[in-house]
Order: C-alpha cells, then sequence, then structure tokens
C-alpha cells in the first residue's frame, strides 16, 4: 500500500499509471502546489481521475510553500502545468476533496505497518505532517521523492524546482529524520525518451493513446525545443524506484539544503565523504533500459483499459 503525494503534472500522471500498473494499493493522493497553483493542479487530478477512471480518493493539500511563496514552472510547462501538442485531459467537474493533512494522518494512524509515501512535488504536505503530527513519524516507512540534484539544477542553475519551490519543507524533513530516499535530476536524468516513444503511443490510436501520446510529445518538446534529442524521465524514475527498487543504486549521504543565498536558495548539498552520517538515501545509478520499459508498458497499458 502506498500513498502518493502529487502536483499532478504529466509526468505525475505517468508515475501514478506505473503504481497502478504495477497493482499496488493506493490508499489515497494528496495533492501540493508545483506543476502550477493549486486551483489548476485540482482541476488536472478532478480530470485525470475521470479519464483513466481512478478508485482512489484524492485531497486537497498545500496551496503555498510553508513560508507563503508560490512558485511554479508555468514557464516552461505551461499553464495547465503541463505541455502539450494541442490535446487536454478532457472536462470533468471538479471533485469535492477534504484536507489532505487529516487524511494522511488518518491513513497512518490506521496502518499496522508503517506505511510509504511515493512524493513528487514539493515536499509541503510532508513537512506540514511531520511539524503538526511528529507522533506518526515512526508510521513512515520510507518516503520516495523526486527532488534535489547533486550537480545542476534545472528550475534555476543551483536548484530543482520540487526543492526550490518549498526549500524550508525539505529542511524540514530533512530536520525530522524521516526516511527519505531520494531520485534526484541526476538520477533522472539517465532515462530518456525519444521521438519513437511518442510515434509507437499514437499507433494505438485509442481515443486515450491520442492523448496520451499528445502529452508525451509535449513533454518531450522541451528537450527539443532546447536542441536536445531526448527527454529526461523524472518523476516515473522515481514511481520506477518505489516499484523496482532493485532496477536502482542507493547509497547512503548527509544531505542539506541552502535556505540564504538568494543565487543557490533551494540547492541541495549531497556529502557522502567516509564517516559522515547519513540523513537520506541518494540514488546514484538506474537500469535505464528497466526503468524506461517500466514507464512506456504503463502508459501503453492505459490505452487500452
Amino acid at each position: 500500500m502506498v500513498w502518493i503525494d502529487t502536483d499532478m503534472g504529466f509526468d505525475d500522471i505517468q508515475a501514478i499509471l506505473m503504481v497502478d500498473h504495477s497493482r499496488f494499493d493506493i490508499a489515497g493522493v494528496s495533492l501540493v502546489f508545483g506543476n502550477a497553483p493549486m486551483a489548476q493542479v485540482r482541476r488536472n487530478a478532478s480530470r485525470a481521475k475521470a479519464f483513466f477512471g481512478w478508485n482512489f480518493p484524492i485531497f486537497a493539500g498545500a496551496h503555498q510553500s510553508v513560508l507563503g511563496k508560490v512558485e511554479t514552472p508555468i514557464h516552461v510547462l505551461g499553464p495547465q502545468g503541463m505541455p502539450t501538442r494541442g490535446r487536454i485531459l478532457p472536462e470533468a467537474p471538479e471533485l469535492e476533496m477534504t484536507p489532505a493533512l487529516a487524511a494522511l494522518a488518518e491513513w497512518l494512524e490506521g496502518l499496522e505497518e508503517p506505511g510509504r509515501i511515493l512524493a513528487l512535488g514539493p515536499l509541503t504536505n510532508i513537512a506540514i505532517l511531520a511539524l503538526a503530527r511528529p507522533d506518526l513519524r515512526y508510521k513512515i516507512g520510507a518516503i520516495t521523492w523526486m527532488g534535489g540534484g547533486a550537480t545542476r539544477g534545472n528550475h534555476t542553475p543551483s536548484a530543482e524546482f520540487n526543492a526550490f519551490a518549498d526549500p524550508e519543507a525539505l529542511a524540514i524533513v530533512l530536520a525530522n529524520d524521516l526516511p527519505l530516499r531520494v531520485a534526484d535530476l541526476d538520477l533522472c536524468r539517465q532515462v530518456q525518451i525519444t521521438p519513437q516513444d511518442v510515434e509507437d503511443l499514437a499507433a494505438a490510436n485509442t481515443e486515450r493513446s491520442k492523448l496520451l501520446a499528445d502529452l508525451l510529445g509535449g513533454f518531450l518538446d522541451i528537450a527539443i525545443s532546447r536542441g536536445r534529442p531526448s527527454m529526461s524521465l523524472y518523476d516515473p524514475t522515481a514511481a520506477a524506484a518505489f516499484i523496482a527498487p532493485n532496477a536502482f543504486q542507493f547509497k547512503p549521504a548527509f544531505v542539506s539544503v541552502e535556505l540564504a543565498s538568494e543565487k543557490s536558495r533551494g540547492r541541495t548539498i549531497v556529502d557522502q565523504r567516509e564517516g559522515v552520517e547519513a540523513n537520506v538515501s541518494w540514488g546514484m545509478r538506474a537500469d535505464a533500459e528497466r526503468v524506461r520499459a517500466l514507464a512506456l508498458e504503463a502508459i501503453a497499458e492505459a490505452c487500452f483499459e
């Protein structure tokens, strides 16, 4: 059983499809601002649930960072938080959503064994849980998070977006000794999709495949517009680390996050020197072909359900 925390862009949808395809029981999904402001994230979630027939509950979480700022990559992803070649998720009535904090706490309280969380956006909801319900920290067995970067950033030269959007939340999670396993930019960049993958998906010629191929193509276009022939899979790589951990190599590390410097705010500093007391497991290597296959198989299956 898993709880998914997401800012519901297209690669988040891919990641959720992967978990669902692997037959994991998704106990609930909490939403957080990130790929778009919360109002759009809620619309994306409502439309995705209707389009894919998801039967798990979805809850409304943090609409801003711990310190009140809202940072999004709309200049890259567009106003819907997911780039497109023309198609969008069909409109659907917006879901009535209860607060994520209460729902996540209730789920953890009811578990006999520690639960696992897959976090695909800023860590604001998890930080709020750690502050509001410190008694539940020990009910969390593992948090697999897509975020951070040991080398260069993507949202800024120094910082990965999920870390930059709420670095205080990341600092809170790190300070509260939560079991964090990180799929960072460098790990995710090992896994790439190409134009052929979009063509193969479109060839299924179903309504779902047309939409998914369009959105996958829009995601790929981010890289193509920057002169690259392929695009990294971010949230799907984190999902693969959750469902197929033996496809990865993780190593202990002590991680901190820069909060003060204007130029390097949100940067994750990864210390793997010998003798350093680790506070996370940091992703080092992925079986790129296996991870890629997991992602593409799940999205292909979704075309026909």
